[in-house]
């Protein structure tokens, strides 16, 4: 990395952190980012440009999370549930027992293709895995969500043109 690729890799940071955007991913030529924030504070700057700056598609995404950053976490801690999961409950509850679609992505949440359109779903819609649930634009690019399971849609967790954030809930499905 340049001087100027890190400079500005610094100031993505700060907007991610003035933003309170809590999981960022950033995937350009030959060099993939994947930057997560810690609930109490933000990234060490200086570790993660060494990170960075050792880090291409080519070489392995570490198996922990690096010690002089603990704000990053290789992709497949960062999307297990045991890193979203809150304080465990006694007995399991309903809620527990949906299954969750999240945001891929930081964008705009949108429920239909286009304006005056009808909705993608709607709640008490049935889904199957690969159906389109939503789009979220990012960068002017238009992403179809799509489920990642069957069942039942019994909530939404966001309104039209909300803005979402990586990793938000945007449905909740009842499998079936």
């Amino acid at each position: 990395m340049n001087a100027d690729d890190m400079k500005e890799l610094k100031e993505l940071i700060e907007f991610l952190k003035e933003n309170k955007i809590g999981e960022f991913d950033l995937e350009r030529g030959d060099l993939k980012v994947r930057i997560k924030f810690a609930q109490e504070g933000g990234a060490d700057l200086a570790g993660l440009a060494r990170m960075i700056a050792a880090q291409t598609v080519g070489a392995a995404a570490p198996a922990t999370p690096p010690v002089v950053s603990p704000g990053l976490l290789p992709a497949a801690q960062a999307a297990s549930p045991a890193t979203h999961a809150g304080p465990a409950a006694t007995a399991p509850s309903e809620e527990e027992s949906l299954h969750i679609v999240k945001s891929p992505i930081v964008g705009t949440f949108y429920e239909s293709p286009s304006p005056g359109s009808p909705a993608f779903i709607k709640i008490g819609d049935r889904v199957d895995i690969g159906q389109v649930l939503c789009i979220v634009e990012a960068m002017k690019l238009m992403n179809e969500i799509e489920s990642d399971a069957s069942g039942e849609v019994v909530k939404r967790f966001v309104q039209n043109g909300q803005p979402v954030e990586y990793g938000q809930q945007l449905f909740a499905l009842r499998i079936s």
